[in-house]
């Protein structure tokens, strides 16, 4: 660990942190070296994660996060990329970067912390708080429709779509894991609680479980759309990005490690 942890206690940062680090020493145990497991972390609570590992990591500015992260496999695509984004990091801010890294089949890997409020800034509604909910900012009720980060995610062409809890460690990395060795855009949305703003442990220690994979892309829009499934959602195959680009750049064709 870099520095000294500044979440508030009861965060849950806490359970994705332990649950990356897991993952970290899977890969190593795989054979993989450290140097090669590179993260990426927007602006919010999350944004800290970078400062609790020790790996290779950058800390950009807000909503660029999957921009960074293209760039980075771009340049070097032995490079395992993963990275971290809030709900209003990523779907407020970087809204467009989200729905293009899918269309493309980037080969990275995106773990979404929703906990449905901007928790860094003191609790202003983000584009996941629940319709209705009552946060600083929308004092009378949030007035909007939720976004579903997952179902977006399934129209806009991920070809892995996960949902972990910070609450259930062990299921979460077994997820952020299968996310990172997948071939293409894997997102995996981690239902987390904020304990100052949004306090939802009990409520999804109650409603959560697990699915079994859709096996249709139809399928996966009912699956995702319960919002208390979690799992591997849905999982295809189809030519990445990177490997797209390079082909019709005439780049030199080099052998990639995967794991």
């Amino acid at each position: 660990m870099k520095s000294k942890i500044e979440w508030c206690p009861g965060c849950g940062n806490f359970g994705v942190l332990k649950a990356f680090r897991r993952v970290i020493e899977r890969l190593e145990s795989d054979g993989v070296e450290r140097g090669r497991i590179v993260s990426v972390a927007g602006i919010g609570c999350h944004g800290r994660m970078p400062d609790y590992l020790d790996i290779p990591t950058f800390h950009t500015i807000h909503g660029r996060v999957l921009p960074l992260m293209t760039g980075i496999k771009l340049a070097n695509p032995e490079l395992l990329v993963s990275g971290f984004s809030g709900d209003g990091d990523a779907l407020n801010e970087g809204m467009e970067h989200f729905v293009h890294a899918a269309k493309r089949n980037t080969d990275v890997a995106l773990f979404l912390h929703n906990n449905q409020v901007f928790g860094l800034t003191t609790g202003q509604f983000t584009a996941t708080t629940p319709r209705g909910k009552k946060t600083r900012t929308t004092p009378a009720g949030n007035p909007e429709w939720p976004i579903n980060p997952a179902l977006i995610a399934l129209v806009s062409g991920a070809t892995f779509i996960a949902r972990g809890f910070a609450g259930n460690v062990s299921q979460l990395s077994d997820l952020m894991y299968g996310a990172i060795r997948h071939r293409g855009f894997a997102f995996v949305e981690i239902l987390q609680p904020c304990i100052t703003f949004n306090n939802t442990w009990d409520h999804y220690r109650e409603n959560v479980y697990v699915a079994e994979p859709a096996e249709s892309f139809d399928e996966a829009v009912k699956l995702v759309s319960d919002e208390m499934a979690t799992g591997l959602l849905f999982r295809t195959e189809k030519q990445t990005f990177e490997e797209t680009l390079l082909s019709s750049l005439k780049v030199p064709k080099k052998v990639v490690k995967r794991i």
